[in-house]
């Protein structure tokens, strides 16, 4: 990737002016990332252009994170006109790689992931907008918007429509907290030896405390064993006091994730060329039919079997190609 033409002129603005900026990575959005390195101190440098992106909300969310004792990255400088945000380097070293490469801490570094949201579902929620029924239709009608056309699945968005609305309510009660949205293995960096850098929050909205965990442990770009995702859920419940509807709400947010995931995979594909997304949906639909099989799921999972078939639950690129050729 080829840094911003702004870089140099900000990073020389904010003492890095002899920094060699190596590229680290793009994401999923328009927002891309270097690293500025000098010989004895890096730092990241996000490029979030706009009007594609606004970095306001990921800066209000750091300060937020930082003074409530959580690890995010300290911002050193950041120039809202050019998208420009300079920040603390957590390394290369994520969650997701170490575990694969090492299974024997699975269970150790999930706990760890574990009791970060314990300790921020203590806390009153940061003053962000509600993750309301509203913003959770939105999400699952992402299925509907981009998966079932790709594979000229004729859906009735109104009886869709009702049959999520008929299972929100459980995930709409109790007292809001702060969820990240995106808290995952791949999401979360390891900057000691069970302690985790946050990334990627600036999505954050007040809402149901299961939603994280089903970020974590249904996590769509890593399989997470059903025993060790059973195992931290008990653990989280020892440490939070839940209510009786907690593992309903737990696997309906699960199903809407999932649902939305597959229509943002799908979206990344035909829109916006990325070929690795669509490979992922069949990880995703796992997990999704897992969730659909909750007693709290009935409507949805009506819905789901009389509209998609399961030999049409799967990766929506190869799919359509096998469509196609018949």
């Amino acid at each position: 990737m080829i840094p911003p033409a702004a870089a140099a002129a900000f990073l020389t603005a904010h003492g890095w002016g002899g920094a060699q900026i190596l590229s680290v990575a793009g994401d999923a959005s328009f927002r891309r990332y270097f690293r500025a390195v000098e010989p004895t101190r890096s730092a990241i440098l996000m490029d979030a252009p706009p009007p594609h992106e606004d970095p306001r909300p990921f800066l209000d969310m750091a300060e937020w994170l930082t003074g409530n004792g959580f690890a995010a990255p300290r911002i050193y400088a950041a120039d809202l006109e050019q998208g420009l945000v300079l920040l603390e380097d957590f390394g290369d070293v994520r969650m997701r790689e170490t575990v694969d490469a090492d299974p024997a801490r699975e269970h150790a570094l999930y706990g760890a992931a574990i009791d970060i949201l314990a300790a921020l579902h203590a806390r009153e929620a940061a003053p962000v907008a509600p993750y309301d029924r509203a913003v959770l239709h939105r999400e699952a009608n992402l299925l509907t918007e981009w998966y079932c056309p790709a594979l000229g699945i004729d859906a009735d968005q109104a009886a869709y429509t009702a049959a999520w609305d008929a299972v929100f309510d459980v995930a709409l009660t109790g007292r809001p907290v702060t969820v990240l949205r995106d808290y995952h293995a791949e999401n979360l960096m390891l900057i000691g030896p069970d302690t985790f850098g946050l990334l990627d929050f600036q999505d954050a909205l007040a809402g149901h405390p299961s939603y994280d965990l089903v970020s974590l442990l249904q996590d769509a770009r890593r399989d997470v064993p059903a025993a060790l995702e059973t195992d931290m859920l008990a653990r989280y419940k020892a440490a939070v006091p839940t209510d009786a509807g907690f593992d309903a709400a737990y696997h309906v947010l699960g199903a809407q994730r999932n649902a939305k995931i597959v229509g943002i995979f799908t979206r990344l594909w035909q829109r916006d060329g990325k070929l690795r997304y669509p490979t992922l949906c069949p990880r995703v639909w796992r997990y999704l039919n897992r969730d659909l099989d909750h007693p709290a799921l009935a409507p949805v999972k009506a819905w789901f079997d009389a509209t998609i078939p399961q030999e049409l639950r799967g990766d929506p690129l190869a799919l359509s190609q096998g469509r196609a050729a018949c």
